[in-house]
């Protein structure tokens, strides 16, 4: 079965890979329905960056950007999600059509949980460690699958507790979110140790700083120019487990998808 993807539509200023691409409303609403065309099975509206280093924004400000994307969206038939760790966006979000909260706190902010039980929408589940202000200041664990691992378990089962079932539930590892090139490294070679868990893992490494960092050229500082690498990580991701694509390149990563994906059906068959 072939992993579904998530299209990263960002109605921000600053987000790292695209920030101000998609800045008002109608260009997003325009960049979604051309990701959905490109072939995403999920639209992912996001109004704060947590970019490394970001700061947060006020909720009214971040409801004001996602709320018209997200009902224009959704009214049109798409499966929209909302990238968000503020409660009061959450349930706007849902209100306006949005079917998944897609959370890098893992629903440990103020209401999060509560608001999540109740409204009857899916969950992403994301593990990073500390504030996007700070979290890339010397990241430190003692086996970062094993500790990614354990608080993923963690917050399934606080969700568990608060009436969210396991269909509603999904992870993310959080690959680039309090992570060095040595811990990305080492989820992605071990992704599978997390996939085993019983709900699906999302994968986002679409542009990150990593691929740059192990790459020449472009990728080194255009976040645009990483389109190769973000490939090669999504497809590593997908062999080890992966069910879902959190990506920017929709058109591209769906041609990687299937060209992969006849590969090894073909070599299965033989």
């Amino acid at each position: 079965m072939r992993p579904l993807i998530m299209g990263v539509v960002n109605v921000t200023p600053d987000s790292f890979s695209d920030g101000g691409d998609t800045y008002d409303a109608e260009s997003a609403i325009a960049h979604g329905r051309k990701l959905a065309a490109d072939g995403a099975d999920i639209l992912d509206i996001g109004g704060e960056s947590t970019r490394p280093g970001s700061s947060p924004i006020s909720v009214e400000l971040e409801i004001a950007r996602v709320l018209p994307v997200i009902t224009a969206l959704a009214d049109e038939g798409f499966l929209v999600s909302v990238d968000t760790r503020n409660s009061a966006v959450m349930e706007a979000a849902v209100g306006a059509g949005a079917k998944i909260i897609n959370d890098v706190s893992a629903l440990e902010g103020e209401g999060s949980l509560s608001v999540a039980a109740s409204c009857g929408a899916s969950v992403i589940l994301m593990h990073k460690l500390g504030d996007p202000r700070t979290m890339q200041a010397a990241p430190d664990y003692d086996n970062v699958t094993q500790d990614v691992r354990d608080y993923l378990v963690g917050r399934i089962k606080v969700c568990e507790d608060a009436g969210l079932g396991l269909d509603r539930i999904a992870i993310d590892p959080g690959i680039g979110f309090g992570k060095d090139l040595s811990h990305n490294l080492a989820l992605l070679a071990r992704l599978d140790d997390i996939a085993d868990l019983p709900v699906p893992l999302v994968l986002g490494v679409s542009r990150k700083s990593f691929i740059g960092r192990l790459s020449a050229g472009a990728g080194n500082k255009n976040a645009k120019g990483r389109l190769g690498g973000s490939l090669a990580a999504a497809l590593a991701g997908v062999a080890r487990g992966a069910s879902i694509l959190r990506v920017h390149d929709v058109a591209e990563t769906r041609q990687a998808l299937d060209v992969w994906m006849a590969i090894e059906g073909t070599s299965q068959a033989l």
